[in-house]
């Protein structure tokens, strides 16, 4: 059984490098083009042997309520969105650039993995992508990846409400930030080009 299984690895990485040889033969390794048939193939075969027989089968141990929810609402706008945007669908500068891209996660190739298979995915990222893998070994880490998965189970669900909550959690960029407080300042009726320095060029 175990050459079978050797056999059958040996097969993919013979698949993988000869397509990456007639991918760089045609048209390089830039990111921008859309992943061919075979890539995609080979990625999704990849993902599914990297995840262990038993992680499939485990079951999410954290009850599913509106606190879980809230709780991993506001850790996916901090940490996820980035790459897969509040709604899941990753539409984001970040997410659209990945090679492969951010998948849509609302979708069914998502959705029909086990609570296991997106636990284990959200702990040991994915090989050759963007995912990285967010396990710090801690029991409270575990616990809140459980969360995320409850989450991504909602992700088809999500509410304007909930994306305009979500909003104010995002990453802020320094311009960001800036802009958030013109605005306030603007809402108090303060003069922001007073407080704004000017900047000179020599």
């Amino acid at each position: 059984m175990r050459w079978f299984f050797l056999g059958i690895a040996f097969v993919v990485v013979v698949a993988l490098l000869t397509g990456m040889a007639l991918i760089r033969e045609s048209r390089g390794f830039g990111i921008r083009d859309q992943p061919t048939a075979m890539e995609r193939w080979v990625a999704g075969k990849a993902r599914m042997m990297g995840i262990p027989t038993e992680a499939k089968s485990r079951m999410n141990p954290v009850p599913n309520s509106p606190d879980t929810l809230e709780e991993a609402r506001a850790h996916w706008a901090d940490h996820c969105y980035s790459c897969h945007a509040n709604d899941g669908s990753g539409d984001t500068p970040i997410g659209k650039n990945l090679y492969p891209p951010a998948p849509d996660m609302r979708l069914p190739a998502t959705q029909q993995l086990t609570d296991g298979e997106l636990f284990y995915i959200i702990q040991n990222g994915i090989r050759l992508t963007g995912m990285p893998a967010w396990s710090t070994g801690s029991a409270h880490d575990e616990e809140d990846s459980w969360k995320l998965v409850h989450f991504i189970r909602h992700l088809p669900q999500v509410t304007l409400e909930e994306k305009k909550a979500m909003e104010k959690l995002n990453p802020k960029s320094p311009d960001d930030l800036r802009e958030e407080q013109e605005e306030e300042k603007f809402l108090r009726g303060e003069d922001t080009h007073e407080s704004t320095p000017e900047h000179h060029h020599h």
